[in-house]
């Protein structure tokens, strides 16, 4: 089956409902075991997926949100949910309001994603952008002032600019702004923001002078209403974004993994976010079905070593505060290969 990344294929799929720390998710009002996620717009298909197989298999209500990255870790960390699905690892901020709540989290890399920036089928002047064209068209300074594809290449026609692109509570927009402009939350605010992707899809396709930017998933799955323009690397290559070219780490630097984070009490106390947790990091069922919502599968290793974390119960964030540029797969496996007993160590 291919999942829609638009469509509402789980109970309460868009919205997950407002409920308090010890109402989260434990038990329908028919005593049906109910499982939360919510988070990040870019995680949600894979949730969607693997929430959807894992219901026909169990019987627990799975409901997906997308209030964002930031969202997700708010909910988390008010005991709001089981699961914050993540666009980047979590900020120092972010961790410590879980642990001023008395939340302990369980972080787990679940795919890897290629930002994809997008422009209108129509568009056949734009062959390959470079990072400093992007920051160029996306930095602060270029609010109110870069509104025209000509001020960002001369060869460029003379024509407006219409811009879209990730909610600033959206890990996307922190990952991109750390990508691209070099730091976290530096951006014009002068665009279409929007924690919902399909925003962006259906802006691009609606105007032949938009770009934007989203999650590898929502490109792949609307090839025919919008055109991935490819980034000139350093070595002079011009790559676009892909399942092949985020494994081999050849598209950069907006290439990036994808997380879930887990509330570590919750999985101790709820037989079924541990049935879920093993089902989605049992390499047969993540490989195929992250795959088929249009990511990127972790090496089966990474799968297994991530679900040996979990049943470790080993908390907190491997990763220093937010969102990291370049994360290999080295960085991730060793995310994952922590030993029982011992707390997750920051990376400098």
């Amino acid at each position: 089956m291919i999942y829609g990344v638009a469509g509402v294929a789980l109970a309460l799929a868009a919205c997950s409902p407002k409920v308090d720390g010890k109402a989260a998710a434990s038990k329908g009002a028919s005593g049906t075991a109910v499982l939360l996620i919510d988070g990040s717009s870019t995680v949600y298909p894979i949730s969607e997926a693997l929430g959807e197989e894992f219901q026909k298999e169990s019987g627990t209500r799975v409901t997906v949100g997308l209030s964002g990255t930031g969202g997700g870790f708010k909910k988390l960390c008010r005991g709001e949910i089981d699961i914050a699905g993540a666009s980047r690892p979590i900020k120092a901020e972010e961790a410590k309001a879980c642990v001023d709540a008395g939340i302990e989290f369980i972080e787990l890399p679940i795919a890897l994603d290629a930002l994809a920036i997008v422009v209108n089928q129509s568009n056949k002047f734009v062959d390959c952008l470079t990072v400093a064209e992007l920051k160029k068209l996306w930095e602060p300074a270029a609010q109110t002032k870069i509104t025209n594809w000509k001020q960002v290449r001369a060869s460029f026609p003379d024509q407006p600019i219409k811009l879209f692109g990730a909610g600033t509570d959206s890990g996307t927009f922190d990952y991109f702004t750390k990508a691209v402009n070099g730091e976290e939350g530096a951006s014009r605010g002068d665009y279409t923001a929007t924690e919902d992707d399909n925003v962006t899809i259906s802006g691009v396709s609606g105007d032949a002078n938009a770009l934007g930017y989203l999650g590898l998933a929502y490109y792949s799955e609307n090839k025919t209403k919008v055109r991935a323009a490819p980034i000139r690397q350093v070595d002079g290559k011009c790559v676009s974004p892909s399942s092949e070219t985020a494994r081999d780490a050849s598209y950069q630097p907006l290439s990036r993994p994808l997380f879930y984070y887990v509330n570590k009490k919750y999985a101790a106390e709820r037989p079924h976010l541990k049935a879920f947790m093993t089902y989605a990091f049992t390499a047969k069922h993540s490989e195929e079905l992250v795959a088929e919502v249009g990511y990127v599968p972790l090496p089966e290793q990474a799968y297994t070593l991530a679900l040996a974390k979990f049943t470790a119960g080993l908390s907190g964030s491997y990763f220093n505060g937010g969102s990291k540029v370049g994360v290999t797969m080295e960085e991730l496996l060793a995310d994952v290969a922590a030993k029982p007993g011992t707390p997750t160590a920051p990376k400098p």
